[in-house]
């Protein structure tokens, strides 16, 4: 997914209007209109202004990977998109963590040794 595309996505998710982003971001509603219809460069100090007003990770939305996958939530509604890739996402960082520790753990195994 293009990172345009993935802009327009976490606005929608998020129930904002372009208007409203653009005026977010001190612009105008045409100007930011042309960065999610990929007609614009994004600066990198314009893509950090976007993930912290969407509350996602810079490399989110830097990732290209079809496999990438936002979770939206606030008090009044809750969005989950691709609630399959979720899980194997959920599943693939517990993964990491038990090799994390399972790699710790041999150090004190080794340390112990000597």
């Amino acid at each position: 997914m293009k990172v345009c595309d993935k802009i327009k996505h976490l606005r929608q998710a998020q129930g904002l209007s372009q208007e409203e982003i653009a005026e977010k971001l001190g612009m105008t509603a045409n100007g930011y209109g042309g960065i999610e219809r990929g007609e614009v460069d994004i600066k990198l100090s314009r893509l950090e202004q976007l993930s912290e007003l969407f509350g996602v990770e810079l490399i989110e939305l830097l990732n290209r990977t079809e496999q990438n996958v936002f979770n939206f939530s606030d008090t009044q509604n809750h969005c989950n998109i691709g609630s399959k890739l979720v899980e194997d996402v959920k599943l693939k960082c517990e993964v990491e963590k038990l090799q994390m520790e399972v790699a710790y753990l041999k150090e004190i195994i080794e340390l112990m040794k000597k």
